[in-house]
C-alpha cells in the first residue's frame, strides 16, 4: 500500500507546530541565566566579574558565575580549541577576560568575541628603589614566564641571562625576591601581587614588542553571537558615561607602559598555519596567567613522518646554531625543556604529536627570531628532533606539510 503524502492543512500544522516547539526551547533557554566563566588562574578574575555583572546588568540580561571555571582541572598544560568550546557548552556560555591581540586572535576559531573592555599585556617591571649590583659578566638577569609571549619577549632583550618561572605571579616574585633585576610579565599579574603584597613597588614601562600588546574581551561560542552583539552595545554605553573607567580603575596600564607595540615590526608568521586553533587560548596555571600556545590531543594512529639522514645532518647544524643555547648542546634542557628523552619523548601515552610539535617550533622558535626559518629548515630540524629521539632515518626527505599534519604521538622511537 502506497502512503499518501499528508494533506496541505495537515502539513501545515505539523510545521506551525514544529516551529513553536522550537520557539518555546530558544525562549526557555533564553529565559535562563546566561552563565559566565573566567579563567583558572587568572589574576584579573575579579575584574573580569566585575565588568560582565555590570555588562549584563546594563545589556538587561540575567547571570550566573560559575565558580569552576574554564577548565579548571589544576593543571598547567592549557587549554585547546576543542576544549574551550566543550567547556563553553557544558559549562557556561561566555568567557570573561579572554585576551586577544593582533598576533593571536583565536580567528581560527569558531567562537565570536566582543569588543575589548581593558588594554592590557606584557610590560617590563623594575622594583622601586633598587640598588643590585651589577653581575660579574654585566648581564641583566630577566624573569619571564615560561612558555607565553613573555619568554618570547624576554629573550629579544640584548645581554641578559633568563629567569624563567611558571606563572606569571611567580615571575612577578622573581623580582620582588631579588631573583632578577627586571621582569616581563602578564600586568594585571603585576596589579594582583601589588594588591596582595602593599608594600611592593615597582616601576613599569613598556615592553616593545609585537607579542606585548592585548585586550581583554568577552568570548562566547558562535550560537551566542546575538548575546555578543548585546555585550558590545552595553560596553559602549558604560565607556561612554565612564562607569567602565571606574570599574577598570587601578587595572589600566601606567601611562610608561602605553607605548604601542605598532612601531615594532609583526613577525613574519603572525597567524598560525593550522586550523587545530589559534595561539593562545590560554595558559591555565594556578596562581597566574599567561597567554600560550594551545596543548594538542595525541592521536593513537599512523606511523612518524619518514626523514633522511641528509636532514638528520642539517638540523644538527642548525640546532646548535639557533637552539642549543636555550635546550642545551645535547638537548638536555638549559633554560628551557629538554628535547630529548622522557620527558619529551615518553616510552608509551605521549600527550603530544609530531605535528604539534613541529607547530609550535615552526610559529613560535627560535624564541630569539619566532617563525623566522623556512619551512624546509624547520622540517630538517623535526628530523633531527626525531632521530635524536629514536627514529630510524630513510630515504625519503619529510616536508613541512608532512610535518604538520602528522597526528602521530611523539613517543620514544624503535632505536629506545
Amino acid at each position: 500500500m502506497t502512503t499518501r503524502p499528508p494533506p496541505l492543512a495537515h502539513a501545515t500544522t505539523l510545521a506551525l507546530l514544529a516551529a513553536l516547539a522550537a520557539g518555546a526551547q530558544t525562549s526557555a533557554r533564553a529565559a535562563q541565566p546566561v552563565r559566565v566563566c573566567t579563567l583558572p588562574g587568572s589574576p584579573s578574575a575579579a575584574l573580569d566579574q566585575a565588568v560582565a555583572r555590570a555588562v549584563l546588568k546594563t545589556a538587561g540580561v540575567d547571570a550566573t558565575f560559575v565558580a569552576r571555571g574554564i577548565d579548571d582541572d589544576g593543571g598547567d598544560d592549557g587549554i585547546s580549541a576543542h576544549e574551550l568550546s566543550a567547556a563553553l557548552g557544558r559549562d557556561c556560555d561566555v568567557v570573561a577576560g579572554f585576551p586577544r591581540s593582533s598576533i593571536a586572535d583565536a580567528s581560527g576559531t569558531q567562537m565570536v568575541f566582543s569588543q575589548g573592555y581593558l588594554r592590557s599585556g606584557y610590560v617590563s617591571v623594575t622594583l622601586r628603589h633598587a640598588h643590585a649590583a651589577p653581575a660579574a659578566d654585566g648581564k641583566e638577569t630577566i624573569a619571564a614566564t615560561y612558555s607565553s609571549p613573555s619568554q618570547l619577549i624576554a629573550v629579544q632583550q640584548k645581554n641578559a641571562r633568563f629567569d624563567l618561572e611558571n606563572t606569571s605571579a611567580l615571575t612577578v616574585e622573581a623580582l620582588a625576591k631579588g631573583r632578577a633585576q627586571r621582569a616581563i610579565v602578564w600586568y594585571p599579574a603585576v596589579v594582583a601581587y601589588q594588591r596582595a603584597h602593599p608594600g611592593a613597588r615597582f616601576d613599569v614601562a613598556a615592553a616593545p614588542s609585537p607579542y606585548a600588546d592585548w585586550n581583554l574581551v568577552f568570548a562566547a561560542g558562535a550560537a551566542m553571537r546575538p548575546l555578543q552583539t548585546r555585550i558590545d552595545a552595553a560596553l559602549a554605553q558604560l565607556q561612554g558615561d565612564g562607569r567602565l573607567a571606574a570599574i577598570t580603575r587601578g587595572w589600566t596600564l601606567p601611562p610608561d607602559a602605553m607605548a604601542s607595540s605598532a612601531r615594532s615590526p609583526a613577525p613574519a608568521r603572525a597567524t598560525l598555519r593550522t586550523a587545530t586553533a589559534a595561539w593562545p587560548v590560554m595558559r591555565a596555571a594556578r596562581g597566574g596567567m599567561a597567554p600560550m600556545i594551545v596543548k594538542v590531543s595525541a592521536s593513537t594512529g599512523g606511523a612518524a613522518p619518514s626523514f633522511d639522514q641528509e636532514q638528520v645532518a642539517h638540523g644538527q647544524h642548525l640546532y646548535a646554531d639557533s637552539c642549543a643555547k636555550c635546550h642545551g648542546a645535547q638537548l638536555e634542557g638549559i633554560n628551557a625543556p629538554a628535547l630529548s628523552g622522557p620527558a619529551f619523548a615518553p616510552a608509551a601515552n605521549s600527550h603530544l604529536t609530531i605535528g604539534g610539535i613541529y607547530q609550535y617550533m615552526s610559529t613560535n622558535m627560535p624564541a630569539d627570531r619566532p617563525g623566522k626559518m623556512s619551512d624546509q629548515d624547520y622540517a630538517d630540524l623535526m628530523a633531527f628532533l626525531l632521530y635524536t629521539n629514536g627514529y630510524d632515518a630513510s630515504s625519503a626527505k619529510l616536508t613541512s606539510d608532512a610535518a604538520l599534519g602528522s597526528t602521530t604521538p611523539l613517543n620514544a622511537g624503535p632505536r629506545h
